[in-house]
Protein backbone atom coordinates (compact mmCIF):
# COMPACT_ATOMS: atom_id res chain seq x y z
CA UNK A 1 0.00 0.00 0.00
CA UNK A 2 2.79 2.49 0.89
CA UNK A 3 4.46 1.74 -2.60
CA UNK A 4 1.13 2.60 -4.09
CA UNK A 5 0.61 5.90 -2.67
CA UNK A 6 4.65 6.82 -2.77
CA UNK A 7 4.14 5.81 -6.33
CA UNK A 8 0.45 8.14 -6.76
CA UNK A 9 2.45 11.13 -5.09
CA UNK A 10 5.10 10.72 -7.84
CA UNK A 11 3.19 10.50 -10.58
CA UNK A 12 0.75 13.44 -9.61
CA UNK A 13 3.75 16.03 -8.77
CA UNK A 14 5.45 14.95 -12.18
CA UNK A 15 2.41 16.15 -14.02
CA UNK A 16 2.45 19.65 -12.47
CA UNK A 17 6.30 19.87 -12.61
CA UNK A 18 7.33 22.47 -15.49
CA UNK A 19 10.15 23.75 -16.82
CA UNK A 20 10.40 27.74 -16.71
CA UNK A 21 8.43 30.18 -17.95
CA UNK A 22 6.30 29.79 -20.89
CA UNK A 23 6.05 33.24 -22.50
CA UNK A 24 9.84 33.67 -21.74
CA UNK A 25 10.18 30.83 -23.83
CA UNK A 26 7.70 31.57 -26.42
CA UNK A 27 9.68 35.10 -26.65
CA UNK A 28 13.24 33.80 -27.02
CA UNK A 29 11.89 31.45 -29.54
CA UNK A 30 10.59 34.32 -31.20
CA UNK A 31 13.85 36.91 -30.83
CA UNK A 32 15.92 33.51 -32.49
CA UNK A 33 13.33 33.36 -35.14
CA UNK A 34 13.86 36.73 -35.92
CA UNK A 35 17.58 36.70 -35.29
CA UNK A 36 18.25 34.01 -38.10
CA UNK A 37 15.47 35.14 -40.51
CA UNK A 38 17.82 38.04 -41.03
CA UNK A 39 20.64 36.12 -41.07
CA UNK A 40 19.09 34.35 -44.14
CA UNK A 41 18.37 38.09 -45.56
CA UNK A 42 21.56 39.64 -45.14
CA UNK A 43 23.44 36.53 -46.76
CA UNK A 44 21.25 36.51 -49.82
CA UNK A 45 21.88 39.96 -49.87
CA UNK A 46 25.99 40.05 -50.25
CA UNK A 47 27.68 38.35 -52.77
CA UNK A 48 29.09 35.13 -51.04
CA UNK A 49 30.54 33.71 -54.15
CA UNK A 50 33.74 36.07 -54.18
CA UNK A 51 34.53 36.14 -50.53
CA UNK A 52 35.76 34.80 -47.47
CA UNK A 53 33.30 32.96 -45.67
CA UNK A 54 34.29 33.83 -42.17
CA UNK A 55 34.72 37.83 -43.36
CA UNK A 56 30.82 37.71 -44.88
CA UNK A 57 29.65 35.84 -41.72
CA UNK A 58 30.84 38.47 -39.76
CA UNK A 59 29.49 41.54 -41.59
CA UNK A 60 26.27 40.02 -41.92
CA UNK A 61 26.47 38.97 -37.99
CA UNK A 62 27.16 42.89 -37.33
CA UNK A 63 23.72 43.70 -39.89
CA UNK A 64 22.08 42.25 -37.54
CA UNK A 65 23.01 43.18 -34.35
CA UNK A 66 20.23 44.91 -33.37
CA UNK A 67 17.94 41.25 -33.34
CA UNK A 68 21.23 39.34 -31.63
CA UNK A 69 20.71 42.58 -28.79
CA UNK A 70 16.88 41.91 -28.71
CA UNK A 71 17.74 37.95 -28.83
CA UNK A 72 20.18 38.62 -25.58
CA UNK A 73 17.27 41.06 -23.68
CA UNK A 74 14.99 38.42 -23.82
CA UNK A 75 17.51 35.24 -22.92
CA UNK A 76 20.22 36.96 -20.85
CA UNK A 77 18.24 38.64 -17.62
CA UNK A 78 20.78 38.75 -15.41
CA UNK A 79 23.40 39.64 -18.14
CA UNK A 80 25.68 37.43 -17.98
CA UNK A 81 28.71 38.22 -20.34
CA UNK A 82 29.35 34.71 -20.71
CA UNK A 83 26.17 34.07 -22.20
CA UNK A 84 25.92 37.32 -24.28
CA UNK A 85 29.48 36.06 -25.85
CA UNK A 86 28.09 32.56 -26.66
CA UNK A 87 24.66 34.02 -28.43
CA UNK A 88 26.98 36.54 -30.36
CA UNK A 89 29.08 33.74 -31.38
CA UNK A 90 26.27 31.60 -32.18
CA UNK A 91 24.95 34.33 -34.93
CA UNK A 92 28.10 34.81 -36.06
CA UNK A 93 28.11 30.78 -36.57
CA UNK A 94 25.13 30.52 -37.58
CA UNK A 95 25.70 33.33 -40.55
CA UNK A 96 28.82 31.48 -42.04
CA UNK A 97 26.14 28.37 -42.12
CA UNK A 98 23.99 30.35 -44.21
CA UNK A 99 27.14 31.65 -46.09
CA UNK A 100 28.21 28.21 -47.29
CA UNK A 101 24.87 26.84 -48.13
CA UNK A 102 24.08 29.95 -50.33
CA UNK A 103 27.37 28.55 -52.37
CA UNK A 104 26.24 24.94 -51.99
CA UNK A 105 29.14 24.01 -49.82
CA UNK A 106 28.62 21.86 -47.07
CA UNK A 107 28.31 23.26 -43.71
CA UNK A 108 30.33 21.11 -41.87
Amino acid sequence: MRAALVFLVLLVSACGYTTGDGRRTANIEKAYEVRDACLVRNVTADDTANSDPATIAHAVAMACSPETEKLLAAANRDGDSKVAAAIRQDSEFRARGYVLKERGQPIF
